[in-house]
């Protein structure tokens, strides 16, 4: 994986005193594994909306994390954590009300096809559970990608996140295509393309006697560098995997919880029902959830040849959690806010893409935008993504970059951004491209 927006030691001179010592602090104790963003690495110590606060008391507006859904530390979600941690926490395999009552509210907004929930800690954890249970079910072993494909860290999951990089070879059974790409001129031609290689990647398994298990989709291929446009693109792909006995996995970590501002899963932009849908981030607002909406008659073939137990997934604390995240954003109304938000913030920056033209292409839906930089001659241009992305952070607005070339922004703020936070953020960002 392309160490994206990740600081350096050679920029270690140029940051505070303290912060040198907190990072030399953190290299000594946690290793070198870990990644710090920005060229000067925030300390944060206090959220509260679409707001965090440095150790200083300076604020800065966040428009990159999509775990905090409903803002940070938002209110109800807090106070539910709390009352259900003063009185228990255990696991599911006690009966409690609060996992009957939020898997209910869960699969209540999926499809009716989708009406059991299972439960992990983590979207790794939930798309390792999803892939367990396809091969199961198919028999089959073959699993297809895209090109910058990220799903999760277990091992099993790693090998089908091809953008973790040469360090971590994709499985031998799984097979890579292109993202899509998007085609104003011609948008029928995106979804028959993204089939084709789909098709492609079937044809090339039987050659080599993998049965295909799944289809294993980020809704809005985030880490290839966002993509969601025509409705209804993943059609035809869906179709090939199944007619060749595979099912569909829709990743839906960041994708989901009305993020579209049209509908609460990314799937459903495309009038598809998946066979498996993964969830996370989101799930707690930053608590520790995640898990799997799935097909009755699938977790049943799964179920009379596994059991599936998790310490602490499903917990009455976490499932006090995720009922309330589901609770705000909908007596919040978010994605009617979503929706309104969203297309303020692409028309301005289609608007600033017109008088700059180093920006390639803005595409987006609700809160999710890319903004791609290019050269003069349209090849990807990280160079001027990083100065964007830190010279933004110095405007105190938070952002970060995707895609396998590392030049695309990559906008995805919490639920409750508003109006005034685009406008924030828009000002903010014309600001930095003038100077450059």
């Amino acid at each position: 994986m392309l160490k994206t927006n990740a600081f350096s030691l050679e920029h270690s001179a140029s940051i505070s005193p303290r912060n040198r010592e907190m990072i030399e602090r953190r290299r000594r104790v946690m290793g070198p594994a870990y990644q710090l963003f920005y060229q000067n690495p925030l300390h944060l110590v206090r959220g509260e909306g679409v707001w965090v606060y440095d150790v200083d008391g300076q604020r800065y507006l966040d428009v990159y994390n999509n775990v905090p859904a409903v803002g940070h530390c938002h209110p109800h979600v807090v106070d539910a954590l709390c009352r259900q941690a003063r009185l228990l926490n255990t696991h599911t395999r006690y009966l409690h009300d609060n996992v009957l009552d939020f898997a209910e509210k869960l699969v209540g907004t999926m499809p009716a096809e989708l009406s059991q929930a299972m439960f992990t800690c983590t979207g790794s954890e939930a798309n390792d559970l999803a892939v367990r249970i396809a091969r199961e079910y198919t028999g089959g072993t073959g699993v297809i990608i895209t090109n910058y494909a990220y799903h999760g860290l277990t091992a099993s999951i790693a090998e089908l996140s091809s953008s973790m990089g040469a360090e971590v070879a994709v499985s031998q059974s799984a097979r890579m295509v292109a993202a899509p790409t998007h085609n104003p001129k011609n948008p029928e031609e995106v979804g028959r393309r993204f089939a084709a290689d789909v098709r492609a990647a079937l044809a090339d398994m039987r050659r080599h006697g993998i049965k295909p298990a799944a289809l294993l989709l980020d809704t809005f291929f985030t880490s290839d560098g966002g993509f969601f446009e025509p409705a209804g693109f993943l059609r035809e792909a869906v179709e090939a995997v199944r007619e060749a006995g595979g099912l569909y996995i829709a990743d839906e970590v960041q994708s989901g919880y009305g993020r579209s501002g049209r509908d609460m899963w990314g799937f459903q932009c495309h009038s598809l029902v998946p066979d498996i849908v993964t969830l996370g981030k989101p799930m707690g607002n930053g608590h520790p959830m995640a898990g799997i909406t799935i097909k009755p008659q699938i977790l049943h073939r799964f179920a009379t040849e596994s059991s599936y137990f998790n310490t602490f997934a499903g917990n009455p604390v976490s499932s006090a959690v995720g009922l309330a995240v589901l609770e705000v954003i909908e007596q919040e109304n978010l994605m009617a806010s979503v929706h309104e938000t969203g297309k303020h913030l692409i028309e301005g920056l289609n608007g600033i893409a017109d008088r700059y033209p180093v920006i390639g292409d803005v595409r987006g839906m609700g809160l999710f935008a890319g903004v791609d930089f290019t050269t003069p001659t349209g090849a990807p241009d990280a160079q001027t993504a990083a100065k964007v992305v830190n010279g933004l952070r110095e405007q105190q607005v938070l952002i970060g970059a995707s895609g396998p070339y590392a030049h695309t922004l990559k906008i995805r703020p919490p639920l409750v951004f508003q109006r005034e936070h685009a406008d924030i953020l828009l000002g903010s960002l014309e600001r930095v491209l003038g100077r450059l």
